[in-house]
């Protein structure tokens, strides 16, 4: 993936994306699969992957979109964590482990951030107004 790098008057900031290229993080348990906690480890080998994910997430890798699976699994779970990826023939770019639990997240970047909370189906996403908080101008 070619990112195309941006200059700030004299200083180089961090490269983009160019514009068609998303960077998907994906959570894992309740999203690609069953919900499966860090408390039962033994189920993460034998849960099943959401088929509709599995379909639209390969997809979009295909079409050449970053696709990085982020979970709040411990990293003594990365192991298995990246052998039933593989196993079910998820095709992505990265894992990172450790997510704080808990939901109610709220990401600050400095970068455009899109959420797309998940309710039970993968498809194409969709453009839909919505309210958003922003800092205060």
């Amino acid at each position: 993936m070619k990112l195309i790098s941006k200059t700030e008057g004299n200083s180089t900031v961090s490269p983009v994306l160019p514009e068609h290229i998303k960077n998907y993080l994906i959570d894992i348990d309740g999203t690609v699969t069953e919900d499966v906690p860090n408390e039962e480890p033994e189920r993460m080998e034998t849960c099943e992957p959401f088929p509709d994910a599995l379909i639209t997430l390969n997809k979009w890798h295909d079409e050449g979109h970053i696709i990085t699976f982020f979970t709040s699994r411990t990293e003594e779970h990365r192991e298995v964590t990246e052998n039933w990826l593989n196993k079910h023939g998820f095709k992505y770019h990265g894992l990172l482990m450790n997510k704080p639990r808990g939901g109610n997240y709220h990401w600050v970047d400095n970068h455009m951030v899109r959420a797309t909370r998940y309710t039970g189906k993968f498809t194409d996403l969709v453009e839909k107004e919505s309210k958003i908080q922003v800092f205060q101008d």
